[in-house]
This record gives C-alpha cells, sequence and structure tokens, in this order.
C-alpha cells in the first residue's frame, strides 16, 4: 500500500477570493458547500428507507478579519431600498507544496448574502467577520489531480 505524504495535505494558508473581481485581502476562511435535497421514497416488502434527490442548494460562509468597511458598502444601502444584491465569488486554494504546483479553482455564481453585520466588537479581541450566503450555480476551473 502507498503511504500518502503528509506534505501533500493542502494548507488554506494558501486560499484567496474575489468578490465581483476585487480581491479580498482581509479573508481568513471560505466554506462552499452543496446541501443536497432529497424525499423519502419507501416501497412495499422494504423496510429501509431511501430517497430521491430533488434539488439542491448552495450554502457558504465567508470569514474576515474586520478591517474595513466591504460588505457594508456591497449590502448596507441595497438591503433598505429592497435590492437583493447578487455576487460572484472566485475562490482558489494552490499551496505551493503541491506536485506541479496544482491548484483547485471554483467560481460561485449568484451569490446571495443572508445577513449584514452592522457592528459588532469586543474588548481586547481582533475584529472579524463571518458572511453566510447561498448560491444558484458553480463551476469548478481547476481540479487538484491525484498522485
Amino acid at each position: 500500500m502507498n503511504r500518502l505524504s503528509g506534505n501533500r495535505v493542502i494548507n488554506g494558508t494558501w486560499g484567496e477570493i474575489w468578490l465581483d473581481g476585487d480581491k479580498v485581502s482581509e479573508l481568513t476562511g471560505l466554506e462552499a458547500k452543496i446541501v443536497l435535497k432529497k424525499e423519502d421514497v419507501n416501497m412495499c416488502g422494504v423496510l429501509a428507507k431511501d430517497t430521491k434527490i430533488t434539488g439542491w442548494e448552495g450554502k457558504g460562509t465567508i470569514k474576515l478579519h474586520k478591517v474595513n468597511s466591504r460588505m457594508a458598502k456591497i449590502l448596507g444601502d441595497n438591503i433598505k431600498k429592497g435590492k437583493d444584491v447578487r455576487c460572484t465569488i472566485l475562490a482558489k486554494l494552490a499551496d505551493p507544496d503541491t506536485i506541479d504546483a496544482q491548484a483547485e479553482r471554483v467560481v460561485l455564481k449568484g451569490v446571495s448574502f443572508d445577513d449584514l453585520t452592522v457592528m459588532n466588537f469586543e474588548m481586547k479581541a481582533l475584529g472579524k467577520v463571518e458572511c453566510p450566503f447561498t448560491f444558484t450555480d458553480y463551476d469548478f476551473i481547476d481540479l487538484i489531480k491525484p498522485e
């Protein structure tokens, strides 16, 4: 059995995102995933419950250091005007220790943020912001190939 070398594990330090084309330098983390919507399927003569996929929902969260008012500028006035702002996120993870400097890149489309942190601080604590979102489409641009 071939043993996987520890240096092959991708280091999130090298993650980057662009929000509508602007690099988000204050990024500390990103999670984007697909949640499958399923309906139960019961069959006569079978005790086990089965399921059928009937759709999916894209969900995610951007984690940021609080260094600017980026999200207030994107969402603030638009929320008060009843506008549903949609964005595009390009995410890239390219650990320089991967074979042949491979990268994983994905574009998230139809990104709609779920809330806006208007103000959040705590004495003697670094400022941070979490921005949960949903998205309606995605495309993998680059994938890291297996060894």
